[in-house]
């Protein structure tokens, strides 16, 4: 059921470990590859590995940010952890990050050379603003893919930010050049939060933001591009559960990629989320990923597209949640009013925003036409 197609490569499952320092070395990706997943992403591979900051890591209930920059492994000693990484098998991505064309051509044939499976070009940095200029000009991301797919037998996936004016651009460049996919997106560059008792921030600089926090603009992202261009895309960004998975395939992902809960729950977080999309889909009469990939974009709309539709909120018959008030307290037009224990709409005022349906945690409120 969860076999798939990707990148011409055979996978068992579509949920891909991402780039990162949970896969940082052989060892750590074999592990990885032992979670159940589909492949795996090595850490993002340069010419010249940096010594890290301390500390680099820090997140809260709804995600991280991370300063952590590359691998701190030569290129040459990936040989080796090629050699481990794959010793029992697997599909293994090597993630390559490089400035210039002909460094990134450098990397990938290296990686090549060592046994990968498939390249990612990874053209932002959160941390910086050299590769976040890169991954914003379409030109640039053209060039990089080109040589590299010139260079290489294996498909090249290139991973976009989030971070640009227009990113549909960038990913037809990519096609253009040759590139077999996209993944979408990278952490957003961002601050975690203040401890406003020491004035410090959480890090103490700009880092890359992960997890919950940016699954609803890798959502938009994917979506975009797949309304833009056609060609794969891997889905990244805020993908905790099987559920999440789905919804990145419906907007139109192959594949999808997971970091930030491979972190903070362990690798055993790979089988409880793939367990639970071969149970939605099992469940719903699905026998293939192929058949939900896609399924919400024919209900995506442009704005211009949307019409102005009378639809007022209405009153279902289940009970309200003990001594909540949430509904009347958020209504923005005053349309709503509680009555002993029940709530009521006044129709003439209610203008149809939808608020109320969302903040109920009863579900009791709906849209009616």
């Amino acid at each position: 059921m969860l076999k798939t197609n990707f990148l011409g490569l055979e996978l068992k499952n579509p949920l891909i470990i991402a780039a990162g320092p949970w896969n940082r070395d052989g060892e750590s990706l074999k592990r990885s590859i032992a979670s159940g997943a589909g492949a795996v992403v090595t850490e993002s591979i340069v010419s010249d590995a940096l010594l890290d900051v301390r500390p680099r890591i820090a997140c809260d209930a709804n995600g991280a940010q991370n300063i952590r920059l590359y691998s701190d492994i030569q290129i040459e000693s990936w040989e080796r952890e090629m050699g481990i990484a794959k010793s029992n098998g697997g599909v293994v991505i090597a993630s390559v990050s490089a400035h210039t064309p002909s460094e990134l051509v450098y990397l990938a044939s290296k990686m090549e050379k060592f046994g990968a499976d498939a390249i990612e070009i990874s053209v932002s940095n959160p941390m910086g603003e050299g590769l976040e200029v890169v991954a914003s000009h379409a030109n640039v991301v053209y060039e990089m893919t080109k040589e590299v797919v010139a260079a290489v037998k294996l498909p090249v996936m290139v991973k976009l930010s989030q971070n640009t004016t227009n990113i549909s651009k960038v990913a037809k460049a990519v096609k253009a050049a040759g590139g077999s996919c996209v993944s979408a997106i990278n952490a957003v560059r961002g601050i975690l939060g203040v401890d406003i008792e020491n004035a410090q921030p959480t890090l103490s600089t700009y880092g890359g933001i992960s997890g919950e926090y940016i699954r609803p603009l890798g959502l938009a992202s994917v979506a975009t591009i797949s309304q833009t261009v056609d060609i794969p895309i891997c889905g990244i960004g805020g993908i905790s559960s099987g559920r999440h998975a789905i919804e990145y395939m419906m907007m139109g992902a192959s594949a999808v990629q997971v970091g930030t809960t491979v972190m903070l729950e362990g690798r055993k977080s790979v089988e409880r989320m793939v367990n639970e999309l071969e149970g939605w889909m099992d469940s719903h009469g699905y026998t293939s990923v192929e058949d939900i990939r896609g399924k919400a974009l024919e209900n995506l709309k442009s704005f211009d597209e949307m019409k102005i539709e009378p639809a007022v909120s209405t009153v279902k018959s289940v009970p309200c949640t003990e001594n909540c008030d949430k509904c009347r307290v958020a209504c923005l037009y005053g349309a709503i009013t509680r009555e002993a224990d029940n709530v009521v709409v006044d129709s003439n005022k209610c203008s149809g925003c939808g608020l109320c349906t969302f903040i109920c945690p009863a579900k009791k409120l709906k849209l009616e036409w």
